[in-house]
């Protein structure tokens, strides 16, 4: 652990979310990428503690523009607007690879990791389709991109290619603030995540009948879960429906801030803080009717969202951060594992 760091100098956190006993604040991370030393402090200071208490924070000021999150969306959009069968050519094939596209119904995230779970739960399958892209230069694990269907496919892989590796910047920023919030040196994570063994999800949740919701209250478009890695970035359009369960045991909204990120993270960043940090539990539902409109259809719109998974480097091997434990906490909870084999035992669970 390092020693003295400099006093807070701002406040860059103000809270969005409180209720049930879950707390979620905005940061604004300009400070981090631009101000000064103790700048940076404070932010990382509320990166962490958010992380501690919720596990979720909204990001502002990160650095990826309003247009580009925009283009990406409206690209995604026309992916999904494809006939199925083209979709279906890009299938995902296996969870070494984690690449193409995973129609309807075949994903399953309900506790899907916990057999004590209702079967009805267990069993409910998701009401979206994906496409999953990784990192772009691996010969063995290609992305299933239609670029060879026609040049809207170019287009989308130009488009998506360009987001991994902004989003990729993203991630190695907000390591580096947990590095520093964690006292820790800044680039303590650099080495861990430089590889980019990151995974950029695109969702689409169809238009969906009410009546489903009604007939099956066990029905959700996105299963309670955690998330898998170290953090994810994720971008949200104004439909809303994404809830964070809370200490209470209920489910908190988590309502769509324009030209923030949401930033959660995952179970493999909460073991490998000797679970300092949390990994807090969520799903999608439909969602709400905004404040000051009349909903008389009798349909729930379609929903988009965008999830970039962080993750240590496929080879790396992942134990207790020093610092996380000794002292009160007389020793690390979980064997070290290596990343690519812990994704691979989660993601052979969902599918």
């Amino acid at each position: 652990m390092e020693g003295n760091l400099p006093q807070q100098s701002c406040h860059p956190a103000t809270t969005a979310v409180d209720r049930d006993d879950i707390i979620i604040p905005v940061i604004d991370f300009g400070p981090f990428l631009n101000g000064t030393p103790a700048d940076k402090h404070a932010v990382a200071v509320s990166i962490v503690e958010a992380f501690k208490t919720s596990g979720f924070l909204y990001l502002k000021e990160h650095g990826l523009p309003p247009s580009v999150v925009s283009r990406v969306f409206g690209s995604s959009a026309r992916f999904f607007a494809r006939p199925q069968d083209q979709k279906d050519s890009l299938c995902w094939t296996t969870p070494q690879a984690n690449r193409g596209y995973v129609k309807t119904g075949q994903e399953k995230l309900s506790n899907v990791d916990d057999p004590t779970a209702p079967e009805v739960l267990r069993a409910t399958p998701d009401l979206k389709e994906t496409m999953e892209i990784g990192r772009d230069n691996l010969d063995d694990q290609p992305n299933r991109w239609p670029d060879q269907i026609d040049d809207e496919g170019k287009d989308f892989r130009e488009v998506m290619t360009s987001f991994f590796n902004m989003c990729k910047s993203l991630h190695t920023e907000v390591m580096r603030a947990i590095a520093l919030g964690m006292n820790l040196p800044e680039h303590y994570f650099d080495s861990y995540v430089d590889a980019g063994d990151n995974n950029l999800r695109l969702l689409h949740y169809p238009a969906v009948s009410k009546e489903v919701f009604r007939k099956n209250p066990s029905q959700v478009r996105a299963g309670e879960h955690s998330d898998y890695g170290s953090i994810t970035l994720l971008f949200q359009d104004r439909r809303g429906g994404l809830q964070v369960h809370s200490p209470k045991d209920t489910y908190v909204d988590v309502t769509p801030i324009a030209d923030t990120v949401v930033v959660n993270a995952g179970d493999l960043l909460a073991r490998w803080s000797n679970d300092l940090i949390k990994s807090t539990r969520h799903r999608v539902v439909e969602p709400p009717t905004p404040i000051g409109e009349e909903d008389n259809s009798d349909m729930y719109p379609d929903r988009y969202s965008i999830a970039y998974f962080c993750n240590p480097n496929n080879n790396k091997l992942i134990e207790a951060i020093p610092g996380t434990y000794g002292d009160d906490i007389k020793e690390a909870k979980y064997p070290a594992i290596v990343t690519g084999d812990y994704l691979v035992q989660r993601l052979t669970a969902t599918y």
